[in-house]
């Protein structure tokens, strides 16, 4: 058993355009994520001190313990720096995803937000700043009534398969930020389930049975540990030495955790040809493939555009942004 000991982390405030105008907005807001620090944060009382907390030895070299929330717009922003991390240092890594419980409900009333049409102009705010598309408008048309309802079917997947479960998140995320699909509704989930190949009955079973009390595991380790915003990563080696990197950061920040961890990783090559990143994954953002091509973000579009107008990839938009997928 490894044994982190996780750092009191401080609480993350609400968006806004000025700095006098954040100082005002309340610290429990969770939809309001703060485009600063990059953290989504729960509604509660400020981190406490750390508390110690055990999870299970990994058989990679480094664990990385993400604390996040299927509807956390930063954890989608830092989807990028995800990829490529498993890109260059999957032999060497292994993420274990733990649930944080963003939005309980709608029982609160704090920073100008009340009820779910107040986060529509914010998240696409945020999708701009993190160049990763996100409309809004899933607010305005069917919104969420909570977090919980497929933070509590994403610990239902992991029962069948932690790669099919992490293929859920994603598809999760991509129904939602991108096709404005009420992912508190179980038939969506089901549909994004039956995508990734998941076994939809035993699922459902799953959900409404052991998942309930695996995320409330979660969110139980979240509190003492005083994990608040999201997304946290802590990285942790064998000997139980850790470093945390909190909110959406540079891709360098990622990567120096783990080599402060173990300075002798070394990167793997891959090839960053369309065809070879599409294998790996069927779907990439702009930006996505950018940060895992190297390639300069406006000449990512441009060719990305040139491979749907051929018909080699598909294209979905939105009015802040656009998905390739393989065909």
């Amino acid at each position: 058993m490894l044994l982190i000991s996780l750092s009191s982390i401080a609480a993350c405030q609400g968006q806004s355009k000025t700095k006098n105008m954040k100082k005002e907005t309340t610290q429990n807001n969770p939809l309001l994520c703060d485009i600063e620090t990059g953290m989504c944060e729960t509604p509660g009382e400020e981190g406490t001190d750390a508390k110690a907390e055990r999870v299970q030895a990994s058989n990679k070299q480094v664990k990385l313990v993400y604390f996040t929330d299927p509807i956390c717009s930063s954890c989608w922003g830092i989807e990028p720096q995800l990829r490529k991390l498993k890109l260059e240092y999957g032999q060497f890594i292994d993420i274990e995803y733990r649930m944080g419980g963003l939005l309980p409900d709608w029982n609160y009333n704090s920073g100008g937000i009340s009820k779910p049409s107040d986060v529509a102009h914010h998240w696409d705010e945020v999708s701009v700043y993190y160049d990763m598309p996100i409309d809004g408008d899933l607010w305005l048309e069917d919104p969420m009534s909570s977090s919980y309802p497929p933070s509590i079917a994403f610990k239902a997947a992991q029962l069948q398969s932690d790669e099919k479960a992490t293929l859920f998140m994603r598809e999760m995320r991509e129904m939602m930020f991108l096709k404005k699909k009420n992912l508190a509704k179980w038939e969506n989930m089901a549909i994004a389930a039956k995508n990734v190949g998941l076994n939809v009955e035993q699922l459902k079973s799953d959900y409404e049975g052991k998942a309930k009390t695996l995320f409330e595991e979660d969110l139980n380790i979240a509190r003492k540990s005083g994990v608040r915003g999201f997304p946290t990563i802590f990285f942790v080696d064998g000997d139980g030495r850790q470093e945390m990197v909190y909110g959406s950061k540079p891709y360098a920040l990622y990567e120096a955790a783990i080599l402060k961890l173990n300075p002798s990783i070394t990167k793997s090559e891959y090839s960053k040809k369309w065809e070879n990143l599409f294998s790996q994954y069927h779907s990439l953002t702009a930006k996505e493939f950018s940060v895992l091509s190297g390639m300069p973000s406006a000449e990512s579009e441009e060719e990305l555009n040139k491979l749907s107008d051929s018909g080699k990839l598909e294209k979905l938009s939105t009015k802040n942004g656009s998905m390739w997928i393989i065909k």
